[in-house]
């Protein structure tokens, strides 16, 4: 055999990969391979391998009788809208797709390559956890991971895509990615599975409800979007990334825009007569942004908050929104951690800031004080203070208390504020300011009850409105809401060479 036969039998060898093992029956079902998932994700024909031939070194318990080209994970480079990505894709018919130490060696290799050209980095993860066989090799081959991870957050994006297990150390390294994608039904993620909690805590659980893709996207929020299935996981990787740019140093693609007649007549009727009435804040988001450019992540997190990215004229933005059909859109811990994680990443990646406003304040009770309200709302606070990008706010109704200082407010560095005539700015709403400031006179009162509300109408006549804070310049523009998507784009392409210089220092210490 000559040298041409043999480098093909060994590449043929390698995109077999453990097709000659025998695999968990129900775990391969509704799944694709690991190529396969790289050939739908990357432009046709786009793809580089990396590491093709790699076997593992193991001699213990066996092992080396068993190798397989590649080692369990498939790393390389290739284009997405022909824009340059490097990817590692785990693969599950090879030892489970376990890490050893050169597995952890290929993704390291395109981590750093990542790093050094300035291109995101996605991991699409399907494994078992550390190979056992080898023990504390595979302990220090996620570490090498997880520093590689901390190394490049903030400089270029990182998706992780949950397409299987993912369990024990494994799951940090997704945890200090960007962005993570769940697959339902046939992905889960947790530090300790079932046996180990019914052991410990006498639980008995399944996978699914331990670490499922529900489960992470609604009450940790540790997963930012979940599909159905892994076609539609990798389109939402696609779509993802079309918001964002390469690097830290980039903007984010812009795609081709003409300016018309922008006003949006149907922004007018969102918000209700009655303060106390709910709307859908994606109403508004809708009618201000280019149309079907809304993506929204953490949707089943903390719904009252709304984040996520827009187009804006063809300009990629993030979204930040209070959303009064939700808790009246009040601010709790994990609104205010959702709310922090993505204000900071937009600022990582040099992505404008548009933020809608309808908050009466956060939540009371002794659930979120114990729950650290505190901390938690100081860091939406920080996030906010501490973001350069363009900042743009838009009150459509409420702004209550201290909230209102934390949702961007011009106090804290945003650029321009914008209010609706609907807008109420003031320390707490105008009964509960009634009951305080004029208690005394309402109970010498012939008629309590007519009395507060003649105090009320008092208070709000004052405050519920604008037109104070516009008095004052914390309110840069008054305008009608149908005006709000022309403004905004003028704003924004106003702001767009802004520059802004943080004081010298290592890092800040957010509160975490």
């Amino acid at each position: 055999m000559n040298n041409r036969d043999i480098l093909t039998q060994k590449l043929a060898e390698a995109k077999l990969g453990g097709g000659q093992k025998r695999i968990d029956a129900q775990h391969s079902k509704n799944k694709l391979t690991a190529r396969e998932r790289l050939d739908l994700l990357l432009d046709k024909n786009s793809f580089e391998e990396i590491g093709a031939l790699v076997k593992h070194r193991s001699t213990d318990f066996g092992m080396e009788e068993l190798h397989y080209p590649g080692d369990g994970v498939v790393t390389g480079y290739g284009t997405i809208s022909g824009r340059l990505v490097y990817v590692f894709s785990q693969d599950f018919t090879v030892f489970g797709g376990s890490l050893s130490e050169t597995h952890a060696e290929k993704i390291c290799k395109v981590m750093d390559l990542a790093m050094e050209n300035g291109a995101p980095c996605i991991g699409l993860n399907d494994s078992g956890g550390a190979r056992i066989q080898e023990g504390v090799v595979s302990l220090g081959g996620y570490a090498d991971i997880f520093y590689r991870n901390t190394r490049a957050s903030g400089v270029i994006p990182q998706l992780s895509a949950i397409m299987g297990p993912c369990a024990g150390g494994a799951v940090y390294s997704p945890a200090i990615t960007d962005f993570i994608l769940m697959v339902e039904d046939t992905s889960y993620m947790f530090v300790t599975g079932p046996n180990v909690v019914k052991t410990v805590t006498n639980e008995e659980v399944s996978s699914e409800d331990l670490g499922g893709a529900s489960v992470h996207s609604e009450k940790s929020g540790v997963a930012h979007l979940t599909a159905a299935n892994d076609l539609e996981a990798i389109e939402d990787i696609k779509k993802l990334l079309s918001y964002m740019p390469q690097n830290c140093e980039e903007q984010a693609p812009k795609k081709d825009y003409q300016l018309g007649d922008e006003m949006r007549n149907e922004l007018a009727t969102i918000v209700p007569q009655s303060a106390n009435q709910p709307y859908d804040i994606r109403d508004v988001i809708g009618g201000v942004i280019d149309t079907d450019s809304f993506f929204e992540v953490h949707e089943n997190f903390a719904p009252n908050i709304v984040v996520g990215f827009a187009r804006l004229a063809g300009r990629s933005i993030g979204i930040v929104a209070n959303q009064p059909a939700y808790l009246a859109g009040v601010l709790d811990v994990p609104s205010s951690q959702k709310g922090a994680r993505f204000v900071r990443f937009c600022d990582c990646f040099n992505i404008p800031l548009l933020v809608f406003e309808d908050v009466p304040g956060f939540l009371p009770g002794t659930d979120q004080e114990w729950n650290a309200i505190i901390t938690n709302g100081a860091k939406l606070l920080y996030a906010f203070s501490e973001a350069t990008v363009p900042r743009i706010t838009v009150i459509t109704r409420k702004a209550y208390g201290g909230a209102y200082d934390v949702m961007n407010s011009k106090h804290i560095g945003a650029d321009m504020n914008f209010a609706w005539p609907s807008a109420e700015i003031a320390v707490m709403g105008a009964k509960g300011a009634a009951e305080i400031i004029f208690r005394r006179e309402i109970q010498a009162a012939a008629d309590p009850v007519v009395a507060l509300a003649e105090k009320e109408a008092e208070y709000a006549a004052i405050f519920a409105n604008p037109y104070r804070a516009a008095e004052r310049g914390f309110v840069d523009q008054v305008i009608l809401p149908e005006e709000t998507r022309s403004k905004l784009i003028k704003a924004f392409a106003m702001l767009e060479n802004k520059v802004a210089t943080l004081p010298k220092k290592k890092h800040g210490n957010i509160p975490l």
